[in-house]
């Protein structure tokens, strides 16, 4: 990495949210009683998991000046997350979302972001954020769904770029986000240039691969992603594993850790978080991929997300008894 020592090992950009989690756990949502309050949001969940595993981590997101904001501040404050870039915008509120959980196949979920704060991180936020001053750099495709924060997220893209930081693409497609999904692959393939390794499942990268008309590419060639001169593309497969596609055709596969689901909602995001930790580590593909497969299989075995991100020497005697990287 260039420029120098840096203060921060990870610098994530985008969505956070009071995520109401159901305690009713394979209840329809209709029927649901009660719900449990955690932290939440795509690059919010990879700063606390990258910091659980040991990772200097800091987030710029926005909260309201409201409760929920400080629920969501004070929670990141305690896992040692640094908040200080955090802004508070007046008159708009802090993001929440509504979950289910019908285990092994129903997660639905709920987005309340009308009026919401953290889509107007703005350029002057970036720009007293630690963009230069940290290693890599996590943007995310729903940073890219509205300005001013899609104008803050690319910005933030070429000045980490620009300062030697590792950028990362999280695609983080959620169509409800988006009034078209043609819209969400224009944002995608423009901001890819910029990107050294994007993640995302064969749905997001078909979404932000769509071609003329919006006609899905397909996911399992992940050529026109590459050619953008990506370093690599890593596909989230699931309960499959991962597979890390590189520039000259080579496909690196990863195989999964099974385990008995209870919530996929969040193990993407603890996948980011272990596949980071890897390349900051200096780890090769396949253990980057492995480490992220392990924190993403801890993961769904639990309640909710930012809330139980593994620590590393949990994630490490898990991939241990397991056979190993």
């Amino acid at each position: 990495m260039s420029g120098g020592a840096k203060t921060y090992d990870l610098l994530a950009i985008g969505r956070s949210s009071i995520d109401l989690y159901a305690n009713d756990i394979g209840v329809p949502f209709p029927e649901i009683k009660s719900f449990a309050a955690y932290v939440g949001g795509c690059p919010t969940n990879v700063s606390v998991g990258a910091r659980r595993l040991g990772l200097r981590s800091a987030l710029l997101t926005a909260v309201g000046e409201d409760p929920v904001g400080e629920f969501v501040l004070h929670f990141l404050g305690a896992e040692g997350v640094e908040t200080r870039f955090i802004p508070r915008k007046a008159g708009r509120r802090t993001s929440a979302v509504l979950l289910g959980i019908e285990p092994p196949d129903k997660f639905p979920l709920v987005f309340y972001r009308d009026n919401c704060a953290d889509t107007q991180i703005a350029i002057d936020d970036v720009l007293r954020a630690p963009v230069t001053d940290s290693r890599a750099v996590l943007i995310t495709g729903t940073g890219l769904s509205r300005e001013p924060g899609r104008s803050a997220t690319v910005f933030a893209a070429e000045q980490a770029r620009a300062a030697g930081a590792k950028i990362f693409l999280d695609i983080d497609y959620r169509p409800a986000l988006w009034p078209d999904p043609r819209a969400f692959g224009v944002a995608v393939r423009a901001v890819l240039p910029l990107v050294h390794v994007a993640i995302g499942t064969e749905e997001e990268v078909s979404a932000a691969l769509a071609g003329p008309g919006g006609a899905p590419a397909a996911p399992a060639d992940p050529a026109a992603a590459l050619r953008c001169g990506l370093e690599a593309l890593v596909l989230k497969r699931g309960a499959e594993g991962a597979t890390v596609f590189l520039p000259g055709g080579e496909a690196v596969p990863a195989r999964p850790f099974p385990v008995e689901v209870c919530n996929v909602l969040g193990a993407g995001d603890a996948f980011a978080a272990g596949f980071i930790y890897g390349c900051l580590s200096g780890w090769d593909w396949l253990k980057c991929a492995r480490m992220g497969n392990a924190c993403g299989a801890i993961v769904v075995t639990r309640h909710g997300c930012a809330n139980f991100m593994p620590y590393l020497d949990e994630a490490l005697q898990f991939i241990s008894d397991r056979g190993g990287f």
